[in-house]
């Protein structure tokens, strides 16, 4: 790849890199993990764990008891838990976004979405976290979405502004498809969460997994995404199998 073709591609966007089945067409295709910072981010070995901004905000929080780190659930979700992991696949029900199938739970979340189409509220605990990191790999594969979900989901920080304002040029790779498989809690403490997702990506008759760790931050009554590097929002390898992630999949 040259110069140019760097300069211009719309991989080297943040907010395309944010969705999970382009960083995993990237990969597929080879040559090109140096870009905007990709280079970083090596094989992980699965033996080894470790747009414009949307007119339709979430409803303001309803009185509910308050809630440490970040306050009460934005919805009224019941339910808080400040330490623990999650050892086994939640229950849930399965729908699909496209062609991705996402989860849902009365008890988890998402429990509410926006005017734009954007799943949110998810509940206070280690379960949350996973069930927001599921969809948030899901909803940022969906290009109409992609602007409203990072302006929504993205947490306040030196580098918010420039991912949500690139997420409003992304665009979805087509003919690719993308498959939820599984998922570790890496670290929860009630603040925030480190959520590894295992994502199987097939494109051109060729599938890969990836390793997609979000982490997360709980505030203003929900789980938001913190961005530490704008150029990669969330941290993805790929990686050989996924043995040690806990199996979780709608299909």
């Amino acid at each position: 790849m040259d110069n140019d073709e760097t300069a211009t591609s719309p991989w080297t966007r943040p907010g395309f890199v944010a969705a999970a089945v382009v960083v995993a067409l990237v990969l597929v295709l080879g040559g090109v993990l140096a870009i905007r910072g990709f280079g970083a981010h090596d094989d992980r070995s699965s033996a080894n764990p470790s747009t414009s901004p949307s007119t339709s905000a979430p409803p303001t929080a309803p009185t509910a008891p308050a809630a440490p780190g970040g306050g009460a659930s934005v919805c009224g979700l019941k339910g808080v838990q400040m330490s623990g992991t999650v050892s086994k696949a939640p229950a849930a029900t399965w729908a699909y976004q496209g062609t991705t199938a996402y989860p849902s739970s009365t008890e988890f979340g998402p429990a509410s979405t926006t005017g734009d189409g954007v799943r949110y509220c998810f509940q206070h605990s280690p379960e949350g976290a996973v069930f927001a990191a599921a969809n948030a790999a899901v909803q940022g594969t969906d290009a109409a979405l992609v602007g409203p979900w990072l302006d929504y989901f993205v947490a306040e920080g030196p580098h918010r502004d420039d991912v949500v304002t690139a997420g409003g040029t992304s665009t979805s790779a087509s003919g690719s498809r993308m498959v939820l498989t599984g998922f570790r809690v890496l670290s929860y403490d009630g603040v925030s969460a480190r959520v590894d997702l295992a994502l199987r990506v097939t494109t051109g008759g060729t599938s890969i997994y990836l390793s997609a760790v979000y982490t997360l931050t709980w505030e203003a009554g929900d789980w938001k995404l913190v961005v530490s590097d704008p150029n990669a929002p969330v941290d993805f390898a790929k990686i050989p199998d996924v043995a040690g992630y806990v199996s979780w999949a709608g299909v």
